[in-house]
């Protein structure tokens, strides 16, 4: 069954060409000129890739720090003991511990949106991976969420840090900050992400890479942007 839409979104759609590639800063003009809900919505972004992640070769994974963050609390849990413990809880964990916090995610507790685990706590992590792992929460030396460098990655984590990972459909995604953000800090985020997802490309994947880049708001509908032309946009507005 089809979704049904709401008066105020159909209203919205009627607003710009949906169709049409815009240009990313006229996407961010849209997608705030187009908000109609009365809080602050995350303003995101989907990029779909031309990869297959059936295959192990072409799996497109990695963290990459938004110079402005995205706008929104980050609760960290931190797997740590002793001295590194301690170390984390100074830098700001909401949550740190080992076995008790690990009993207590299998019981459904999953109120947090970062895990940070030491080397040494993955036995104890492993058993998670079922809970963690769809949620994107289990962490992953390759995103350097693996680490005994407790304090300055809690702080990339809470400030900006974001994972992203390709979908079974070659999808990735991430919130590029809120809707009252000032343009400028919207596609600062966005370059930056849209940069880190080029140089992830995986060496087997083959044809046209980025296939499809779409900004929308939490309750708007879908900008689109041109794949093609992003190259050129990405190097115009780095001078």
């Amino acid at each position: 069954m089809a979704k049904k839409r709401g008066k105020k979104y159909l209203e919205s759609l009627t607003k710009f060409e949906k169709d049409k590639y815009y240009e990313p800063e006229e996407a961010f003009d849209l997608v705030r000129e187009l908000k109609w809900s009365n809080f602050d919505e995350s303003v995101d972004v989907a990029i779909k890739l031309g990869v297959d992640t059936r295959k192990s070769e072409e799996q497109v994974r990695g963290a990459v720090d938004l110079p402005h963050g995205t706008g929104k609390k980050i609760r960290v849990l931190v797997f740590a003991q002793g001295e590194k413990a301690k170390e984390a809880e100074e830098a700001g964990a909401d949550y740190v511990g080992g076995e008790e916090l690990a009993e207590k995610i299998l019981k459904g507790w999953t109120d947090f949106e970062a895990t940070i685990a030491t080397p040494d706590m993955m036995k104890i992590v492993g058993k998670l991976g079922k809970i963690l792992g769809p949620r994107g929460l289990m962490p992953n030396p390759k995103v350097g969420t693996v680490t005994f460098e407790l304090k300055n990655t809690i702080k990339a984590v809470k400030t900006g840090k974001v994972e992203y990972r390709a979908d079974k459909f070659g999808i990735v995604h991430t919130s590029l900050g809120r809707i009252s953000f000032e343009k400028t800090k919207l596609m600062d985020n966005f370059q930056t992400f849209v940069d880190a997802i080029i140089k992830a490309k995986p060496s087997a994947a083959k044809g046209r890479y980025l296939q499809s880049i779409t900004i929308s708001s939490t309750m708007g509908p879908g900008i689109k942007v041109d794949p093609v032309k992003i190259n050129s946009w990405l190097e115009k507005y780095k001078k």
